[in-house]
């Protein structure tokens, strides 16, 4: 007969997802997720695979939690620049937050740390983005038809400098001291979309 788990995967997969955006996969020993996570090494090889199988499950687990609340600020029935705005304006907001600061996204942090070399990463990560880019995209096309951005603008371009900046601010958020720097960035964005 087998043994039930005398844990819970899911709660130990989210405090995993915390441990590893808060210090890095590098700086996060298996020690470490023992402690933290309170189940034996074996029980996370058994339930999760090796530190790196827990890490891409907890970067996959985080991309699904944030994917939704985009979806629905970028397509809002009726005039769809205020959510592009409202999306840039919040990624803004959180990167200079102090909370926010401390930990910055877990995409970007995954992207600075892993990605360059890790092939399952690297996917996940431009699986993120590729979903941003395309919520930008899909939001712009809908306020050109509606007559909210001029017809001289390329949604697709705009969306991938939409993109970039995000992910930049989300960078420069956690580094900087100055959130004027970050705020004044976003605001200039949006210029170019009026």
């Amino acid at each position: 007969m087998a043994r039930t788990k005398e844990f819970d995967p899911d709660a130990a997969l989210q405090s995993a997802l915390r441990l590893f955006w808060r210090r890095g996969y590098e700086a996060t020993s298996m020690a470490d997720l023992e402690k933290h996570l309170g189940i034996g090494r074996a029980s996370i090889y058994a339930t999760f695979g090796n530190k790196r199988e827990l890490y891409l499950k907890a970067l996959d687990r985080y991309r699904q939690a944030t994917g939704p609340q985009l979806l629905r600020e970028l397509s809002q029935p009726g005039p769809a620049l205020p959510g592009v705005r409202a999306v840039v304006r919040r990624f803004a907001m959180e990167a200079t937050a102090e909370d926010h600061r401390l930990t910055g996204c877990f995409v970007v942090n995954s992207a600075a740390e892993l990605a360059p070399h890790d092939t399952a990463a690297c996917r996940l990560v431009e699986g993120s983005w590729d979903h941003l880019e395309t919520l930008l995209h899909s939001a712009l096309v809908r306020a050109q038809a509606q007559g909210e951005l001029p017809e001289d603008r390329d949604p697709r371009t705009l969306a991938r400098m939409l993109l970039v900046l995000l992910q930049g601010l989300r960078v420069v958020g956690k580094a900087s001291a100055d959130p004027g720097r970050v705020r004044d960035a976003a605001e200039q964005a949006l210029a170019l979309l009026d």
